[in-house]
């Protein structure tokens, strides 16, 4: 039976048939020309560092394709369209339409997620000048979504309704949704500001004077921020909160300042400028200390059992432990001077002064005449 249709098969019979096989053809031959073409591209983009080319080239090869054959399918729909009266081919336009618009907006959010990952890659902080994390990802979140409403919108006009009219339902129904959800608002706009003004990155260490907030960020949302404390556990933040509170980043500090007093005995008053003396020529040539900063060593007081001076300078590096290490360092080196010239760092101390005659007749007439042992007042 399939033989005596394929007798009496002819291609006047079917108008279009010879239209649409000199389309898929054509279809065939353009996806196989731009499968070769990409491949060229693809070993030519190797052998440069630019990010750009690599990201478009990997964000157009499916929807390049997909492109050919949507366009391709839909012309062949149109030629059998032409020669029928059906009106099943009626919707063919739109559809047509609202393919191309989901397409290009694949091949935008692909694009805009290649940017991002290759920006946010070890390999690229390496060759190039490390970026902001923090800066990248609001960025990527921002376009993506931009992207995706311009492209729900284009869907809409082409599927024939009215964009105005949907623009000024959003309008009212924005206002109803403001007033109910006015925290998530607070929140939202609290990110932008905090992607805005960067007054901190993903990585970096910060607290706040206000609030019992303390240690390094992990994320930062749109609607909250992830802060990893020092005993590990996770801290939720709601973004609005740093619009109303103010925010330490130490991870941003240029040095760590070493700020100590230190006493000497009274006894040693005569030795108290050598020490002064040679504890700032010590911090002058330490490796650590950076001597484009202040750098103060200076008597400052009489207290009330030591003569005390001030050691005030910063150091060269803001790590934790560093810093730690060199200001042991810098502490043993002033004991060490202090012990050198014969002197030695005050303690607590009282004095008491008595008449020996006083003393001696306490001794005699008091606690001896009890069978007790005598009181001895020993000056310290």
């Amino acid at each position: 039976m399939n033989i005596e249709w394929l007798a009496g098969f002819s291609f006047s019979d079917y108008p279009w048939l010879n239209e649409a096989l000199v389309i898929v053809l054509t279809v065939l031959t353009l996806n196989l020309l731009a499968t070769m073409l990409l491949s060229r591209l693809a070993t030519r983009f190797e052998k440069t560092h630019n990010l750009w080319d690599d990201a478009l080239l990997a964000a157009c090869r499916r929807p390049l394709i997909l492109m050919i054959w949507a366009v391709g399918v839909s012309h062949v729909v149109e030629v059998i369209a032409a020669s029928t009266d059906s009106e099943l081919f009626s919707v063919l336009s739109p559809i047509r339409s609202v393919g191309v618009v989901v397409i290009l907006g694949w091949f935008l959010i692909s694009l805009v997620r290649q940017v991002e990952q290759r920006l946010l890659s070890e390999d690229y902080s390496i060759k190039d000048e490390p970026v902001d994390r923090t800066t990248v990802m609001a960025l990527g979140k921002l376009v993506r979504s931009t992207v995706i409403i311009i492209a729900a919108l284009m869907v809409l006009q082409n599927l024939g309704y009215s964009i105005s009219g949907v623009l000024a339902f959003g309008g009212i129904g924005g206002i109803a949704v403001g007033f109910a959800a006015k925290d998530l608002l607070a929140n939202f706009f609290g990110g932008l500001m905090v992607f805005l003004d960067r007054p901190f990155s993903v990585g970096d260490w910060i607290r706040s004077p206000d609030k019992e907030i303390e240690g390094t960020v992990e994320n930062i949302g749109w609607r909250q921020t992830r802060i990893r404390t020092f005993d590990q556990r996770p801290l939720y933040v709601p973004n609005a909160t740093f619009s109303q509170i103010s925010v330490e980043n130490p991870s941003r500090m240029l040095n760590r300042r070493i700020f100590e007093t230190i006493g000497v005995r009274y006894q040693d008053a005569h030795l108290l400028q050598d020490i002064v003396d040679r504890v700032k020529d010590m911090l002058e040539k330490h490796p650590d200390i950076d001597l484009g900063k202040t750098l103060i060593v200076n008597f400052n007081k009489y207290n009330a059992s030591s003569l005390d001076f001030f050691v005030y300078t910063f150091t060269k590096t803001t790590k934790w432990v560093e810093y730690h290490a060199i200001k042991q360092d810098v502490l043993l080196k002033v004991l060490g001077i202090i012990h050198e010239l014969g002197a030695d760092v005050a303690f607590p101390t009282q004095t008491i002064k008595m008449d020996p005659v006083e003393l001696m007749n306490a001794s005699s007439t008091g606690s001896a005449g009890r069978g007790e042992p005598p009181t001895v007042f020993e000056p310290q």
